[in-house]
């Protein structure tokens, strides 16, 4: 994605240093950890001060919103987590669709050793512990939710609203220490943040809404001219710059004001609220690198 006519976006909120503190120092509490990743941005969804922030810890990976992904492309990426040594699952938090699968996971594929050797030391009844992590707005709560079969954790839709660590126990002996999202203080790569922009995980007055969705149009253009077509009712070409796609748009929505111009406000909003529903279809904006599948 060419981001040479953008500003820099950055992530400054307070409690992101803090977070990070709370994370180190709880992570002796827990047997491990448990991300929550966006399915539409795997690798964009993963903060990438994780992989220090909880090392020495096992960790499951859950490819959350899987209903919204391109189903090919999450299970390309669950292969590069295997192949890493990390397990996965792939699920939506909302609905609770692969969910079941979590704990025969952690207690099969990330703490069967430590399970064992709990059995043969007489410790079969402790309890197995996980810290759950994940940017804001990924879905944590509805996962936790889901999990405890409750409310108690609070579901926001806007990024950045669960501020404190809270234990969650589940029925069969686990408990989830909740942690509150975490971002990093500034994106070095642009592309990053847009995609984070793309699926709201970033506020949206971060970004001018239009420039978001005349990229995320070229984006699908590019890769997925089919799911426009349909939605739209009218062909879209790679070709066309950003500002053609989102004209095409409202033009074919009849989003029109005084003089015959487009309202390309309107039509962003719409663009951008349909890819995040997902009615323009299953669509996943980026793949493992190369070779990593």
């Amino acid at each position: 994605m060419d981001n040479t006519e953008m500003k820099n976006i950055q992530w400054f909120p307070g409690h992101m240093a803090k977070t990070r503190r709370l994370i180190k120092s709880n992570l002796s509490l827990v047997d491990a950890v448990a991300e929550i990743l966006d399915a539409r941005t795997p690798m964009s969804s993963s903060n990438p001060e994780m992989d220090s922030l909880t090392a020495g810890k096992p960790r499951i990976v859950i490819l959350n919103k899987c209903d919204l992904a391109d189903e090919k492309s999450t299970q390309k990426w669950l292969n590069y987590y295997s192949q890493r040594g990390i397990a996965g699952i792939a699920a939506d938090c909302k609905s609770g669709r692969g969910l079941k699968s979590f704990l025969p996971a952690v207690k099969t594929k990330v703490l069967g050793e430590l399970l064992e050797k709990r059995s043969r030391n007489g410790m079969t009844g402790a309890p197995v512990r996980l810290m759950v992590v994940g940017i804001p707005n990924v879905g944590k709560s509805s996962f936790i939710n889901k999990m405890a079969g409750s409310k108690r954790a609070k579901v926001e839709d806007r990024p950045g609203v669960t501020r404190t660590k809270q234990w969650v126990k589940l029925e069969n002996g686990v408990e989830l220490l909740d942690m509150p999202g975490v971002l990093w203080p500034k994106f070095e790569d642009q592309s990053i943040a847009v995609k984070l922009a793309f699926t709201g995980a970033v506020k949206d007055d971060i970004l001018d809404t239009e420039t978001l969705a005349m990229k995320l149009l070229s984006y699908l253009a590019e890769n997925y001219p089919d799911a426009l077509a349909e939605r739209y009712k009218t062909e879209f070409s790679a070709e066309e710059t950003g500002l053609q796609l989102l004209e095409k748009v409202g033009r074919k929505r009849g989003m029109m004001i005084s003089g015959g111009e487009i309202n390309t406000e309107r039509a962003a909003i719409t663009v951008i609220d349909e890819f995040r529903s997902g009615k323009l279809g299953r669509i996943t904006l980026e793949l493992p690198p190369a070779g990593k599948e």
